[in-house]
């Protein structure tokens, strides 16, 4: 009776445990990152679609890599489509501009977050188990924490609305890149691309199947008004010749470093295209994505040699300014619009897939 009263102490105390550790892992408090800027309601994506004439219907794409903008849907709607139209992997790993990272002195460390979900008009996008499973394996001088960054960048709050309503079970690990010279990119991206590698072996996953790489981007931003304290927007002038010279330069560095076959030789270019050499704090050419495309393009390209033994191809599909078609109407939807769209200040956007 004494062996028995033990053992039955044993066994409940065991089940305990088991049921404790099960409890730690599943009860994650839920920390939602809210949405300020984009579509927070279905119907307004809806609507979006409708004024862009968007004929959506499901497509057996496994593009691994995409570039889109993150711009107002009034000025960008139409791309968002064409280079997310192919992202159909349930696990997105977001590389987005970090905007605002002089604010916080971050620089040449990928910047990660703790949410569990990010707001979206379709319930809440969760953040994949990827994100923490990164963290963990990531060297620690390659990346910060830092919620209060992530919280007030737009550039991937921006792209989410488009997938999740492509997908309602896709899950993200958002990913911002900040200030960061071309050899840590090449660094940094080289063990990211290892990490993830891993974590696909592990879990059996497909490059473009079962993960896939989004890229957060608008191209050149031109004009000589309204763009803050920067003095030198229009080096080309503001007529329709200089606008049609800064086109032409925006397109000059798409052929050059983002079509084709992708080398680090393309990607270091790119930010010799836009940054300056003295200082790569500093615009040379004004993207948005003088830094996360280079090492967004990196990491993916990396990936695809450790998962394929090849390098990625990249597929220009399309290019367009926020004055060379007609504009759709947002602010009925709740959207506020703040910038300019005349040759005075302007921005362009392309879309370039990846596979």
């Amino acid at each position: 009776m004494k062996d028995f009263i033990i053992l039955l102490f044993i066994s409940l105390f065991a089940i305990s445990c088991k049921q404790n550790l099960k409890n730690d892992v599943s009860s994650k408090p839920i920390k939602i990152r809210e949405a300020n800027n984009y579509a927070k309601h279905d119907w307004q994506m809806d609507s979006i679609y409708n004024r862009l004439d968007i004929k959506d219907s499901p497509n057996n794409l496994n593009w691994k890599t995409a570039i889109t903008p993150h711009d107002n849907y009034r000025f960008a709607g139409q791309l968002y489509y064409e280079s997310l139209r192919g992202i159909n992997a349930p696990n997105i790993i977001l590389i987005g501009v970090a905007h605002r990272a002089r604010n916080y002195d971050l620089r040449d460390k990928l910047i990660f977050g703790t949410f569990t979900e990010w707001e979206s008009p379709y319930g809440g996008i969760k953040v994949s188990s990827l994100n923490d499973e990164i963290i963990s394996r990531l060297p620690e001088d390659n990346f910060v924490v830092h919620d209060s960054m992530q919280v007030i960048e737009h550039s991937l709050e921006a792209i989410i609305p488009w997938l999740h309503k492509k997908n309602r079970k896709a899950e993200i690990v958002p990913i911002l890149v900040p200030y960061i010279n071309y050899t840590t990119i090449d660094s940094i991206s080289q063990n990211l691309a290892k990490v993830v590698h891993t974590l696909c072996s592990e879990k059996n996953w497909e490059f473009g199947k079962d993960v896939a790489i989004v890229i957060s981007n608008d191209a050149v931003h031109y004009g000589d008004l309204e763009w803050g304290d920067s003095t030198n927007m229009a080096p080309m002038g503001t007529d329709s010749v200089g606008t049609q010279k800064a086109v032409a330069m925006d397109l000059k560095i798409i052929n050059d470093c983002l079509s084709g076959t992708v080398t680090n030789e393309k990607i270091k270019k790119f930010t010799e295209y836009t940054v300056q050499k003295e200082d790569y704090k500093e615009y040379k050419w004004v993207w948005c994505g003088r830094y996360s495309v280079p090492f967004g393009m990196s990491f993916a390209n990396n990936l695809n040699i450790l998962e394929n033994q090849e390098n990625l191809q990249g597929s220009f599909l399309e290019y367009q300014t926020s004055i060379d078609h007609p504009l759709i109407e947002v602010e009925d939807l709740g959207m506020e619009v703040t910038a300019l769209s005349t040759n005075r200040h302007w921005v362009a956007y392309t879309s370039i897939i990846y596979q």
